[in-house]
């Protein structure tokens, strides 16, 4: 094979292949920046920062937190909740639809309630969690190379081989002939160069705005959650409690002693 052959083909091949992989950088630059930017948006919303957090650092916890600080919400030593009188003020909103919504929970209810019963068993308070969690944005995502990809790479593979046995076959006659084997040999070694490059660039890639996802949820915790631990730690600690207790029962999950009326036996007559 001729060197001149060569040589118009590997450069321009060569060429293709570095342009792609930049336009393909400055796409994921690109991606990068808008995920980032919306998701700061997002998580502007300390409930929304705090939603991919385990207990007791999640928004339920923070949104209790936010009503007994607001003196909206009490809770007893057995992590009991229940409304303030306060609670029933029009004017005294919690001012955001999470912790508004565990309030109408407590309103619902003849009796006080436990933060564990109400995320177990209140199913509008649940609809309200899952419309909360709903209102995030999809996550963007640049995944590995499709089928399509694939297949150039095997055909990169083909030409490489192709071109190796003809520059191994070369005897170039003159100066214009060898520049033009030279041209063709460093096409060549810059495309066994790329797949170097490409090869890193895939093992450190980029699965979207998922980064800025879990650096929110290894952040600190929700700005309520920090005052009450502050302000109030007895209530801090009994809504713990209270996430944990899935049953308001005095006697924390044992029966309750049955009285004699109860048991159908006689009545005292004291």
């Amino acid at each position: 094979m001729h060197a001149y052959a060569l040589a118009s083909v590997a450069v321009p091949v060569t060429a293709a292949l570095y342009g792609v992989t930049g336009v393909l950088r400055v796409r994921t630059a690109a991606l990068r920046r808008s995920a980032l930017d919306r998701w700061a948006a997002v998580l502007a919303d300390p409930y929304q920062a705090a939603l991919g957090r385990w207990w007791p650092n999640d928004p339920v916890q923070a949104a209790a937190a936010r009503l007994v600080l607001d003196g909206l919400v009490t809770v007893n030593h057995r992590g009991n909740l229940s409304p303030a009188p306060a609670a029933t003020d029009p004017a005294r909103t919690p001012g955001h639809p999470l912790p508004e919504a565990l309030l109408a929970a407590l309103l619902r209810r003849s009796a006080p309630a436990t933060l564990g019963n109400l995320v177990l068993r209140d199913a509008e308070f649940e609809a309200a969690r899952r419309e909360f969690w709903e209102a995030r944005p999809e996550l963007l995502a640049v995944g590995e190379p499709g089928g399509r990809a694939r297949v150039g790479l095997l055909l990169l593979c083909a030409e490489m081989l192709f071109y190796t046995a003809g520059l191994m076959s070369l005897q170039p006659d003159g100066d214009a002939e060898w520049a033009a084997a030279w041209a063709a040999w460093a096409g060549l070694i810059a495309q066994v160069v790329w797949f170097r490059v490409y090869d890193r660039s895939r093992g450190a890639g980029w699965t979207g705005d998922a980064d800025a996802v879990a650096a929110a949820r290894h952040g600190t915790p929700h700005p309520a959650l920090q005052a009450l631990d502050v302000r109030d730690p007895e209530a801090f600690r009994r809504l713990r409690v209270s996430r944990l207790r899935t049953r308001r029962g005095r006697n924390r999950g044992r029966p309750r002693r049955r009285t004699p009326a109860e048991n159908g036996g006689p009545l005292s007559s004291g």
